[in-house]
């Protein structure tokens, strides 16, 4: 024996997977969805992924995997994002992820609601190319009722983020819940305040996801509040813009 330890790299639990996603971060993506979350937000689509269940993966499993469609992410300027649940749970495995994609020259992004001890994030943004950031409301009491837990984690998490590696926040439109003038005032506060000035990428509300709650048997808790429409999404856009907040233009 010559006295060295063997590597035993980390197996993350998948929920499921997306090869060719258009939505979460630039260009084609290969996007892996991580089990586990500890946020349980009002309006989430994917309450399936809270429990940390799912189907192990490897770090050599998604690497062969992602070999398959690398001619579209290389064209497109495309990558691998790591999103949940919540991903920084599974802080270990996506850091030996993004490590491996860093080698082989493939772009990294994570897609975060940042609810995670910040030593888990210190772990993964060396290897992070990008940071998709999910705010889910900058207003700390109704943080605690949409979202079940208390904002400081994240936006401790949310500071370190902007400081080191490029972020777009993300806010979901509810009608009636975060679209009011006080909402978007604290959020275009919270955003000023960051160590740079972010930009915004509003994401329309709707309710796609009550059929998984009631298949889980949970009543769905925004019963009765209509999806964000065109018009909610614009003056959304027009308040943020005059509070000198950069938004990504959108077709809503």
């Amino acid at each position: 024996m010559n006295g060295c330890k063997e590597v035993v790299m980390p197996t993350g639990i998948c929920h499921s997977c997306e090869p060719c996603g258009a939505v979460d971060g630039q260009g084609i993506r290969y996007v892996l969805f991580l089990a586990g979350c500890a946020l349980r937000c009002k309006f989430c689509h994917n309450p399936d992924t809270w429990q940390p269940t799912g189907r192990p993966v490897t770090v050599d499993a998604v690497l062969s995997d992602l070999a398959r469609y690398e001619a579209f992410y290389r064209f497109s300027g495309g990558g691998v994002t790591v999103s949940g649940g919540e991903p920084l749970l599974q802080a270990d495995f996506i850091a030996a992820l993004f490590r491996a994609c860093r080698k082989q020259g493939i772009h990294t992004t994570l897609d975060t609601a940042g609810f995670a001890a910040p030593a888990k994030l210190a772990q993964v943004l060396p290897y992070t190319d990008a940071v998709l950031f999910s705010i889910k409301t900058a207003i700390p009491d109704k943080h605690v009722w949409l979202t079940g837990r208390p904002p400081g984690p994240i936006l401790e998490n949310l500071r370190v983020a902007t400081a080191r590696v490029p972020v777009t926040v993300r806010y979901v439109v509810i009608p009636g819940l975060t679209d009011g003038a006080a909402d978007l005032t604290a959020l275009a506060a919270l955003l000023h305040g960051l160590p740079r000035l972010v930009a915004v990428e509003l994401l329309p509300y709707h309710t796609l996801g009550r059929a998984k709650w009631e298949g889980l048997g949970r009543r769905y808790p925004l019963d009765g509040i209509a999806g964000a429409r065109r018009e909610h999404m614009l003056a959304v856009q027009a308040a943020l813009t005059a509070q000198g907040i950069k938004v990504i233009e959108a077709e809503y």
